[in-house]
């Protein structure tokens, strides 16, 4: 099954939400990002599991949200692209400067991905803030190289997507998985 669980991970700003919308687009089935939507609920209700609030808080509902995706993925035959996964919260952990939890470590074990893992790079023309999306563009390229940093400790094979239009960004990634 896990073989059939496709990761793009990245830095925020780098084209992987598009990427997702695209691959869904093309027909294929996909995760959103959970840290968008948790950032969405947590402002709306006044909650402070932000990564400018209570950042450890805010990686604990992370990590429960992306273990339920991973469970929910299960209903889907065939392939499923995620917008970020587990290992990306060792990645976090990594950014904050935080020793990763036990616990966390042992999710990236045990709730596993295809090895090869497509890695958004820092993308400055295209970098924007928005309402959910506060870091500069040196934070962005920081948790780029923590999410690299992150699934190669968990045995992934890193790949770097190219910058380009999201079409061709999706033929990369299908004829990369057996699409073509």
């Amino acid at each position: 099954m896990s073989n059939q669980y496709i990761v793009i991970t990245g830095g925020p700003g780098a084209g992987k939400t598009t990427l997702i919308d695209g691959l869904r687009d093309a027909g294929h089935a996909c995760v959103d990002e959970a840290g968008r939507q948790i950032i969405q609920d947590q402002l709306a209700i006044g909650g402070r599991a932000l990564h400018t609030g209570d950042s450890r808080l805010f990686a604990e509902v992370m990590l429960s949200w992306e273990i339920r995706s991973y469970r929910q993925a299960s209903q889907h035959a065939g392939l499923v692209f995620f917008d970020r996964g587990i290992p990306d919260l060792v990645g976090y952990h990594f950014l904050l400067g935080q020793p990763v939890p036990a616990h966390v470590t042992a999710a990236a074990q045990m709730f596993r991905y295809h090895r090869r893992v497509f890695v958004a790079p820092p993308w400055p023309q295209i970098y924007t803030t928005d309402s959910e999306r506060h870091q500069d563009h040196a934070e962005a390229v920081r948790t780029h190289d923590a999410m690299i940093a992150a699934y190669t400790r968990h045995g992934y094979e890193p790949i770097t997507l190219p910058r380009g239009d999201v079409a061709s960004r999706v033929t990369f990634i299908e004829q990369r998985t057996g699409f073509e």
